[in-house]
């Protein structure tokens, strides 16, 4: 994230940029209201490239979904696709990486996905 940049601001910046290059359509249900710390930005943002990273790769999706909230309660993040989806033991190292970025703020991240339906990355950090 670059400085003097909020979160919801680099988000925006980065699907834009993410559907143009990929032609998969973004669309952004939320964004962050407020400004959250840098930690927590950090691996939101490093989350979300690898989601969009595997629907780009293995989900044959036309369209992505996502929302990031920031409230009194912590942050969510959702990343949605109708594609392939995936066989929940075939998980690879990127989920991995997903799980370690939301852990290292106190955070957690699941990963649902349904084979010939899709798959929905849900991450959540509580205010501390």
């Amino acid at each position: 994230m670059r400085e003097g940049r909020g979160l919801a601001e680099t988000l925006e910046s980065q699907l834009t940029q993410w559907s143009e290059r990929t032609g998969i359509r973004v669309e952004i249900w939320a964004l962050p209201a407020a400004d959250v710390p840098a930690p927590v930005a950090h691996a939101v943002l490093e989350a979300l490239r690898e989601a969009l990273a595997n629907v780009e790769r293995h989900s044959g999706a036309s369209v992505v979904s996502v929302a990031v909230t920031a409230g009194t309660g912590g942050l969510r993040m959702t990343v949605s696709d109708h594609g392939r989806g995936f066989p929940q033991d075939k998980a690879g190292r990127g989920i991995a990486r997903m799980r370690a970025a939301f852990a290292g703020v106190g955070g957690n991240l699941s990963v649902s996905s349904v084979k010939g339906e899709g798959t929905t990355v849900t991450a959540a950090v509580p205010r501390r």
